[in-house]
């Protein structure tokens, strides 16, 4: 129950392969420019030879990704919160050191964050997952670590000095098993109106003997956060893949938020299965979310779009649309 209250926290002590864990680190610079996901974890497998801990760096401009290895004994992570080490790199929830250097680049960073701004978790309602996160042995457990914050430092790769300062973030994690077999993912916390962040999945869930597709948005606007996931009562109206854009629908009694995601040139990032970290993960950072909010209770109606969007796309969709009908 601790781990479930502090979805921040390596919930890997106790687990046996195979098992994941991962932390995203989105940074965003003042200007907009530069845009960069750090991303540290570590993977178990079946088979002890597979074991290591990585950080992966993209550069969300360029598509550019490197996937750094470290042997699983150079893991350490803390009992309670947020505190990890990989080798000479460390991660917590009040910034991030860099200090590598391999055949692959050379990166150093001293990146501070803000006040984290989590997604609530309460005892009966633990986290972005809700009431799913008291189920034993999901596959894939999601947390929303800060919505948004503001950045302080600098990244430096291969010699080129990026500054943070009074740039943006965006703060999540992943564990579990395996990624689901087919997926969207999508964030941006770059609106007009600041503090306006939006972050959404909808996957396939294996349920004891079959699958559904399970799904969760939260809007944060005006510091208030809006949910919509089955256990808030939410339902999918609309799902729609084309070749440069995802149009998502999501409704419940009293509300409504329709999304359009547009495409653009994604980075390879590796990604978990049961078995091995693969080359299988196309992720951009360069997309824009579309967004039109509406409560016909209070006559509230937002409407934005998303700069510097994160957005995956994966696996197999066609399994994850026929889920919907």
């Amino acid at each position: 129950m601790l781990s479930l209250l502090q979805p921040e926290s390596y919930h890997g002590h106790r687990r046996r392969p195979p098992f994941f864990e991962g932390w995203y680190f989105k940074l965003v610079d003042a200007s907009e420019v530069a845009r960069y996901a750090v991303i540290p974890g570590i993977f178990l497998s079946d088979d002890p030879a597979r074991h290591h801990a990585f950080v992966q760096v993209l550069d969300g401009a360029t598509g550019a990704a490197t996937y750094h290895r470290y042997p699983a004994e150079a893991f350490t992570a803390a009992r309670r919160g947020f505190e990890v080490r990989i080798g000479p790199n460390r991660f917590s929830a009040s910034g991030l050191s860099l200090d590598i250097d391999d055949e692959h680049r050379r990166v150093t960073a001293d990146v501070r964050l803000g006040p984290l701004d989590p997604w609530p978790v309460r005892p009966w309602s633990p986290g972005v997952m809700g009431p799913y996160a008291l189920v034993p042995r999901m596959e894939c457990n999601h947390g929303v670590l800060s919505f948004d914050h503001p950045l302080d430092g600098h990244l430096t790769l291969d010699g080129d000095r990026i500054d943070l300062t009074g740039g943006r973030g965006y703060l999540e994690k992943d564990w579990g098993a395996a990624f689901p077999a087919g997926y969207v993912w999508m964030q941006s916390n770059h609106f007009a109106s600041p503090g306006t962040s939006l972050v959404g999945s909808i996957a396939i869930v294996p349920w004891i003997r079959s699958a559904f597709p399970g799904f969760l948005v939260g809007l944060r606007h005006a510091g208030t956060l809006h949910r919509f996931a089955p256990y808030t009562g939410a339902r999918t109206e609309a799902l729609h893949f084309a070749d440069a854009q995802v149009e998502w629908t999501v409704v419940d009694r009293h509300r409504r938020l329709e999304i359009r995601a547009h495409r653009a040139a994604a980075g390879l990032l590796l990604g978990p299965t049961r078995e091995r970290m693969e080359s299988r993960v196309g992720e951009t950072m360069q997309a824009e979310i579309a967004g039109r909010f509406t409560d016909r209770r209070t006559g509230t109606v937002l409407q934005g779009t998303g700069r510097n969007a994160g957005l995956e796309i994966h696996g197999d969709l066609d399994r994850l649309l026929a889920l919907q009908t």
